[in-house]
């Protein structure tokens, strides 16, 4: 961990509630994420062996959920002071943290189509409250031609009502997006945060290269979003957490840990781009 400055928290919640995105640089060292890629790539292996254990989020783009202990710097993340404050500030005390895993697109990727990962609850299109984050890391520094995240500032609270699932505009609303879209090019050991509203998509990687990043999600008290994953911790790894981790990690705590079969799989970016 190398950041030790206090988070600015008004700085935090103007952009979240602004742009949608705000990000902490390095935040941790380079040969941390280096060990965070290694843990990545043994898990996306694993999970091709296991129907339901990577899904599809387009042409050579991979989704995998994995539990808190398959990743060594799991704790590292979940503890640091900017993760924490963040959340504070957004999401109350009392977040949760829900999900762990990583978005693979590899060689071949194509642009998604614009989305949000899932439809806007009223608190936050009518109530101009955020439920939800999510927390990105980078595995790799990122190249503009390796498929760089894309972002369309500012949407996180448009209704999406009448979009297909209440995630994906209609193609004639893309050029509203692509008009303000900003790519994002992380280097490894930053951190980001999001709201999963904000309106984005993976864009082409013409690289030979893959381009692993780690996502957590968390959740507000009540937004329900746990109902879509299932981590597990062992009893010795619970032992081993810090209180600031175990006081925030929603999950059981088992003998044995249970391969995960993922229930949050996007019917509409298995294609890419239509």
């Amino acid at each position: 961990m190398t950041t030790t400055t206090e988070p600015d928290t008004a700085a935090i919640r103007e952009a979240l509630h602004g742009p949608g995105l705000t990000a902490c640089k390095g935040a941790f060292e380079t040969a941390w994420a280096d060990e965070l890629r290694e843990d990545v790539e043994r898990e996306f292996a694993s999970a091709r062996q296991r129907e339901g254990g990577a899904v599809g989020r387009g042409p050579k783009r991979w989704y995998v959920e994995c539990h808190p202990e398959a990743l060594r710097g799991f704790a590292d993340i979940a503890s640091h002071p900017w993760f924490t404050s963040v959340c504070e500030t957004v999401l109350g005390p009392d977040y949760q943290i829900i999900e762990v895993g990583f978005d693979i697109p590899f060689e071949g990727a194509m642009n998604q189509p614009w989305h949000r990962d899932f439809p806007s609850p009223p608190e936050t299109h009518v109530e101009g409250r955020l439920t939800s984050l999510a927390f990105n890391l980078t595995c790799v520094d990122t190249e503009p031609d390796m498929g760089p995240f894309e972002i369309a500032p500012g949407t996180q609270f448009l209704s999406g009502a009448d979009w297909k699932h209440q995630m994906f505009p209609d193609k004639s609303e893309w050029p509203t997006f692509e008009a303000v879209a900003e790519r994002r090019y992380p280097m490894r050991g930053d951190i980001s945060a999001r709201s999963a509203l904000t309106v984005h998509r993976g864009t082409r990687n013409d690289s030979a290269r893959s381009r692993p990043v780690v996502v957590i999600g968390v959740d507000a008290p009540g937004a329900g979003n746990d109902a879509h994953h299932e981590p597990q911790v062992t009893r010795a790894y619970w032992e081993s957490l810090p209180d600031v981790v175990r006081a925030h990690l929603s999950c059981p705590v088992v003998d044995e840990l249970t391969p995960i079969v993922q229930k949050h799989q996007i019917e509409g970016l298995v294609m890419g781009e239509a």
